[in-house]
């Protein structure tokens, strides 16, 4: 297709859009369920756009944002474009790439209360193709300035959108909670990564969060899919470890990912740094493994 033929599909596409908007608009509102059925039908009507991932667990210490930095990196690494959405109020994810949060002025929560534009609020990294949307403190009292706001769900969605058609894969580190702002993250993405310890309570409240994002996939967002579980912290001499890596890959309904992300101390210590482990110390066991996802990644994407 060439560049006209490109050109004038993308009109057509906006045009289509803007026809969709204004008949369900009339006829059921732009109410919880309304807005549900449009975002599917605009998810349809979207070309060359990012993926957007969101990782999610609502338990903490399971490998969450160490992930979600790691596979943002082993993607920019790979040539691939990357946002990495800080949705945590903690904060970790932009410190894990150098960005204290304390000393920013525009972050998300000024774009999901509408006093900045997304385009604002994106920053660079030290790695070229990885940029970030940092979060603050202040997010944390966004989940109760956004309870009276029409569609609150979607506010997330409505910061990311404008950004889509530049970047190939938009990753969220969501909060260790199922809260609205969880909920935001769930709604404004394509895929889940479910993160989980290879330890025995690390399978408790599992059914509860897969209960959570069915739900999101029945009221709000219909075309959310789980992209894997992704087995982390695994230590090789624990032989509980090693059951519980048979028990998700025997059990989980979904899939898992092949790669299991060992228990590093370089690991741990590389958010210290301000630095993923690639930069840290990219030959290590962890840098290696999350290459190897970022690797799945991409492979799925080319057979879908």
């Amino acid at each position: 297709m060439g560049r006209t033929d490109n050109n004038e599909q993308i009109t057509k596409n906006r045009g289509i859009k803007n026809t969709v908007r204004a008949v369900i608009s009339e006829t059921i509102g732009f109410d919880r369920l309304g807005a549900g059925c449009m975002l599917a039908v605009f998810c349809s009507l979207e070309t060359d756009m990012a993926k957007i991932v969101a990782f999610v667990n609502q338990k903490g210490g399971v490998g969450k944002t160490t992930s979600t930095i790691n596979v943002a990196r082993s993607l920019a690494d790979l040539g691939k474009r990357v946002l990495l959405v800080d949705l945590d109020p903690q904060g970790n994810a932009s410190s894990g790439l150098g960005i204290d949060p304390r000393g920013i002025e525009k972050n998300l929560y000024h774009a999901m209360i509408g006093t900045l534009s997304s385009q604002e609020i994106v920053l660079s990294t030290n790695v070229p193709r990885l940029h970030i949307i940092p979060a603050a403190q202040d997010l944390a009292g966004a989940e109760i300035e956004m309870v009276h706001i029409d569609a609150r769900e979607f506010r997330l969605y409505t910061v990311l959108r404008p950004l889509r058609s530049f970047y190939d894969y938009i990753l969220i580190d969501s909060p260790p909670s199922l809260g609205l702002l969880t909920v935001n993250g769930l709604v404004a993405s394509d895929e889940v990564v479910i993160p989980v310890q290879t330890e025995y309570y690390a399978l408790e409240g599992l059914s509860q969060l897969l209960g959570t994002i069915e739900l999101v996939r029945e009221r709000l967002q219909p075309n959310l899919k789980i992209m894997g579980a992704l087995l982390t912290l695994f230590d090789r001499r624990n032989r509980l470890a090693q059951q519980v890596v048979n028990e998700v890959r025997a059990h989980f309904p979904g899939p898992v990912f092949e790669t299991v992300i060992p228990r590093s101390v370089r690991l741990a210590e590389a958010p210290s740094y301000g630095k993923s482990i690639l930069d840290f110390d990219a030959f290590s066991k962890g840098a290696r493994a999350y290459k190897s996802v970022a690797r799945e990644i991409v492979e799925t994407e080319k057979k879908a």
